[in-house]
């Protein structure tokens, strides 16, 4: 037969269990909102993914920063200067294009437009003009696949090298050695073979669904996500393929401009 001090023993460990669980959490969380980069993991293969945890802060990611850079890869500024960094991924053209590249030369904003091969084959005017408006065009790979199931060198490689001499042939120019991950799958060992090949990785610390063609966020969508979550050093993901995207890109620049950010180039962030 247990004595009542025996009991009174097991509810002082409870508390004392409890106490020490909250004072953990409680850590976790202030470490968090201090060091907005720090991640469970160093990294994470499989599928590109954040955590929004606090308005006007980066997200946390599923790999660090400091782990990607090894890779030269990034998907971030770590500064506390009001900087964006404009993507956007273009699997095939619909009609939005023109209007995005109108918003961004009157706000003289540059961007990234990563291109797949379906792209540049049916839409060369339009890269062309991507080019001359003074944009990057960077590597989405040829056919747009799964590059995390991709294990071998020379096929990661094709993937690569078919679009930069698509690219070479319909523009005259060398491609700029940028690459992202379709999808934002990624394995560590495709990080390094992009790496081999010369190529810097971008992943992104702001995006919505904007992808899904008949199924279109609405304008208050849309600047709720963009707005409430924009952070100082954000690279922005955007789909060129979005008719919200085309529709509110003048006001949403106008918007970020309004919160003290300007636009900078991948260029830049990769040499700070």
């Amino acid at each position: 037969m247990k004595t009542l001090s025996y009991y009174i023993k097991k509810i002082v460990e409870l508390v004392f269990l409890a106490a020490l669980c909250f004072c953990l959490g409680d850590s976790a969380a202030r470490i968090g909102e201090r060091y907005p980069f720090v991640t469970v993991s160093a990294s994470a293969d499989g599928n590109w993914g954040l955590s929004f945890q606090q308005e006007g802060k980066p997200p946390v990611a599923n790999a660090s920063a400091e782990y990607l850079k090894q890779f030269n890869a990034y998907y971030a500024d770590q500064t506390d200067e009001k900087v964006l960094y404009l993507t956007f991924d273009a699997g095939y053209e619909n009609g939005n294009t023109p209007a995005i590249l109108e918003a961004l030369k009157k706000h003289n904003a540059p961007a990234t437009f990563f291109l797949v091969g379906n792209y540049l084959e049916t839409s060369p005017d339009l890269v062309k003009q991507m080019i001359s408006d003074g944009h990057t065009v960077g590597n989405h790979t040829y056919h747009h696949p799964d590059m995390s199931k991709i294990s071998t060198e020379d096929s990661f490689s094709k993937e690569l090298k078919e679009l930069e001499e698509l690219y070479q042939q319909v523009t005259g120019q060398t491609m700029k050695k940028f690459y992202r991950p379709p999808q934002g799958k990624y394995s560590e060992s495709n990080l390094k073979m992009a790496q081999e090949l010369g190529y810097s990785t971008f992943f992104w610390s702001l995006a919505y669904v904007d992808w899904y063609e008949d199924k279109q966020p609405t304008k208050e969508e849309a600047f709720k996500k963009l707005l409430g979550r924009v952070h100082p050093g954000a690279v922005v993901l955007l789909h060129s393929t979005s008719k919200t995207n085309g529709e509110i890109l003048d006001e949403l620049l106008t918007k970020w401009e309004e919160m003290g950010y300007r636009f900078g180039s991948l260029e830049e962030l990769v040499s700070s």
